[in-house]
């Protein structure tokens, strides 16, 4: 494990880059702000290594232009509506910063934040463990919430993100990682025949706002139902409802699971072109499936070219967005005396 110096941000705060490497060449790295993932180097099936995450080559793009690329994504990831939720009978005001919705933590989330940082390694693996307290009331949000955040990279290529919180007062809670993925190389084109296989039943759909209308959804019969694996397009540019909505993919699938807490194999992702995919494991309930709907093309990426919609796509695992303010999907709510515990693996390969 290599750490450099990074970039100062614009108040004046160093940021350092943690270069985690394993036994077969592949490399991570991550930077203290906002615990960004700025590389992730892994071979296809011709061996050829090729960074597949979505970034930028310098820290001042970050703080002024991502669309999360690559961060830690909280106090609470994805949508809440009206910016605004109760909570023990105490109504709590968000920033909103999406329309009339607060989007990924508010105007200055986990994001924007500066974390401590300190290596890990051990035999076989490789990590860094990134620490921030988030003051009570920051962005709105209650309770002064205690975040640790452990990337580890293995020497089975797989990327495991740990993710754990503390609280003094109940809040809510709800963190994930934001990478984009082009498993051709990032900049290298569209997603469009990915092919794509997602662990779930039913999916929820959303409002005009992108708000959960509160319904899971089948997926049968609709383009979200990828429980037979298939390329993102047609789907992605289908006349459906939804799919017009969100302009492409941008939903929450509901996981299969018996409980809610074992791993599970939530999707897998592949590129026919170079045989590299993506699996991705969790003990979370929801996946929100996003295919660069946003990517317009006024973002140049580390390699010098633009990203334009369709460039990429994330798997955020999570819980389902704005379930504070509804009832019948899984409670995001953080006491004292609890721990938020939750885990996420993106597992890297070629065939």
């Amino acid at each position: 494990m290599d750490v450099q110096h990074y970039g100062t941000t614009a108040d004046g705060q160093a940021i350092d880059e943690y270069i985690l490497t394993n036994a077969n060449g592949v490399e991570v790295r991550i930077i203290t702000y906002g615990g960004i993932i700025t590389s992730v180097k892994v071979p296809d099936r011709d061996g050829v290594m090729a960074n597949i995450n979505l970034g930028f080559n310098n820290l001042a793009d970050y703080e002024t232009k991502s669309p999360y690329f690559g961060c830690i994504t909280g106090r609470y990831a994805n949508r809440i509506a009206n910016a605004t939720f109760m909570l023990d009978g105490t109504r709590y005001t968000l920033a909103a910063n999406d329309g009339v919705n607060s989007l990924h933590g508010g105007a200055v989330g986990f994001n924007k934040r500066v974390w401590k940082a300190e290596a890990i390694e051990a035999e076989g693996e490789a990590g860094v463990s990134l620490h921030y307290l988030s003051p009570d009331g920051e962005e709105g949000y209650p309770g002064n919430l205690d975040v640790t955040v452990v990337y580890t990279l293995t020497d089975d290529n797989a990327l495991r993100i740990d993710y754990t919180a503390t609280t003094d007062a109940p809040t809510v809670v709800n963190l994930t990682n934001h990478s984009y993925w082009n498993l051709g190389g990032e900049g290298s084109g569209t997603i469009y025949d990915y092919i794509v296989w997602l662990n779930a039943d039913r999916y929820t759909p959303v409002d005009a706002t992108l708000i959960p209308t509160g319904e899971l959804a089948p997926v049968e019969g609709t383009p979200f139902d990828f429980r037979i694996p298939k390329a993102i397009y047609p789907g992605q540019r289908s006349s459906f409802e939804q799919i017009v909505r969100a302009r492409g993919y941008d939903h929450n699938f509901v996981l299969n699971r018996d409980d809610m807490t074992s791993m599970i194999l939530a999707a897998r992702i592949y590129d026919p072109a170079c045989g590299r995919f993506l699996e991705v494991w969790t003990d979370q309930p929801g996946l929100q499936f996003y295919a660069g709907n946003f990517l317009n093309g006024t973002l140049v990426g580390a390699s010098g070219r633009l990203y334009r919609q369709s460039d990429a796509f994330a798997v955020e695992t999570q819980h389902y967005p704005d379930s504070l303010n509804q009832p019948n999907f899984p409670s995001t709510v953080l006491r004292p005396g609890e721990t938020y515990q939750t885990s996420t693996i993106y597992k890297f390969g070629a065939a």
